[in-house]
């Protein structure tokens, strides 16, 4: 398999649009409702048999499914994506990505949560705005200057001219926990995760609260992958993911924890679709996953 860059677009500039096909269904079963086996059937008669200029585009598939009942997802009999080891198990670890995106996010926003709890203003803005070791001075790196801009506050002055009415908001989050809607996820069916309480290790001081695990395609990152043009736009995109409600019914979103652009270096491959093909040699396009 290969990765596709979007260089490839620009080489096909010139060549005329084709017809699309979806192919989808409503009856799911445990064992599966045949799309994936259709989709590449489907492709292959149109490209090995009838020399369409023609190519499959599916998902890649997720482990929970694949060690489940279910099995694997590369289609069946003689209508399979290959290799189909490989196809179900990893991939190019787009999968993997997505997990690690959406589980640093977590970690943050429970971090910063933690630490709005137990700190001053004035302590938050020094572990966000430490003064250079060497210089003495201090800056806003441009993600704290979106949160600045956000909050209508000039972007230009330094960290030592905000007033301490600005300090306050721009250091304190005010989530609420009960609005909460970001979870961490796993890329396996694992029952006893659907419901956990976290936090319970003495050094977090008593800042427990339930939470519960996803799938690790049921990620909102996911469908960021899916829609995403560009790097820029999934970093864009990214930001924008609400995650809870201050306390004041404020939207808190990803830029705000400060780590969309984080987020987006671990996601910085899965934007290139994988090149695979069919058993009869019909390409097969494989991206994110559902």
């Amino acid at each position: 398999q290969r990765r596709v860059r979007a260089a490839v677009l620009k080489r096909l500039d010139d060549q005329p649009d084709g017809n699309y096909i979806v192919v989808t269904g409503v009856t799911p079963t445990p064992l599966g409702e045949g799309k994936s086996t259709t989709t590449i059937g489907l492709a292959q008669a149109l490209g090995a048999h009838l020399n369409k200029q023609t190519f499959a585009c599916v998902r890649q598939p997720s482990q929970g499914p694949t060690f489940g009942i279910k099995g694997g997802a590369a289609g069946g009999g003689y209508a399979q994506v290959i290799p189909m080891e490989t196809f179900n198990l990893h991939l190019t670890g787009d999968i993997h990505a997505v997990t690690a995106a959406n589980n640093l996010l977590a970690a943050a926003i429970d971090a910063r949560m933690y630490h709005e709890a137990t700190q001053t203003n004035a302590a938050l803005f020094r572990r966000l705005c430490p003064r250079h070791v060497s210089k003495g001075t201090r800056y806003f790196t441009p993600i704290m200057k979106r949160r600045l801009r956000k909050l209508g506050i000039d972007d230009s002055l330094t960290p030592d001219e905000l007033s301490d009415d600005d300090v306050a908001r721009f250091v304190r989050l005010d989530i609420d926990a009960s609005t909460l809607t970001w979870r961490r996820v796993i890329d396996t069916n694992d029952r006893f995760l659907r419901s956990v309480e976290i936090g319970r290790a003495s050094t977090e001081r008593g800042q427990t609260r339930e939470t519960a695990f996803d799938i690790s395609v049921a990620s909102e990152v996911m469908a960021v992958l899916a829609l995403a043009s560009s790097l820029g736009d999934m970093r864009e995109r990214l930001g924008r993911m609400v995650v809870a409600q201050s306390k004041s019914g404020e939207p808190i979103t990803a830029e705000d924890i400060g780590c969309a652009g984080a987020m987006t270096v671990l996601m910085r491959d899965t934007i290139q679709p994988t090149l695979m093909q069919t058993l009869e040699g019909t390409p097969v396009l494989v991206h994110v996953s559902w």
